[in-house]
């Protein structure tokens, strides 16, 4: 299973100093069975770009996902399509 986190984030070296975490545009395809998670972070005051990190299933490993590339871009739609299916099939609460 791949997570889908709506944070900030990524590229192929990653560090962590309050600025972006990624200091290149990163890969542009990952094989998915060697993904963990994959977080998503936004632009922020921090940094002014679109970051995907990518936490590979070995757990020691993390990498920069370009945003721009095709991967990525397919993985964010269906995400959305994912979140947006979930929220249209959960039970409705009744009070």
């Amino acid at each position: 299973k791949i997570y889908f986190t709506d944070i900030v984030c990524c590229s192929m070296a990653i560090v962590s100093n309050g600025r972006c975490l990624c200091i290149d545009d990163g890969v542009n395809f990952i094989k998915p069975a060697n993904i963990e998670k994959i977080e998503v972070h936004s632009p922020s005051f921090s940094c002014q770009k679109m970051e995907i990190i990518v936490t590979m299933k070995n757990g020691e490993e993390r990498k920069c996902l370009n945003p721009e590339s095709k991967f990525a871009k397919n993985f964010i739609k269906n995400s959305q399509r994912q979140k947006r299916y979930q929220l249209q099939s959960s039970p409705t609460l009744n009070h």
